[in-house]
């Protein structure tokens, strides 16, 4: 599974519920936060992700967050 499989899989499972990078980064065990803020930034505006500034259901501080709106 790659990284951008992890990626879209933790966010359809969280959905509707928007997540952060930082958050992104912890639970999947990733290196370093760009990996997650790569496959965020190019999952956004396709297939019911959005990308945009409100709380972390995770952590809930304000920032850049994505959610699936697919369901």
């Amino acid at each position: 599974m790659t990284i951008l499989d992890q990626v879209r899989a933790l966010i359809e499972r969280l959905a509707p519920e928007p997540v952060c990078d930082d958050c992104i980064t912890e639970r999947l065990g990733l290196s370093v936060r760009q990996h997650a803020n790569h496959k965020t930034r190019e999952l956004a505006g396709s297939g019911g992700f959005e990308r945009r500034l409100d709380p972390c259901s995770l952590c809930g501080v304000t920032k850049k967050v994505i959610r699936h709106a697919g369901r």
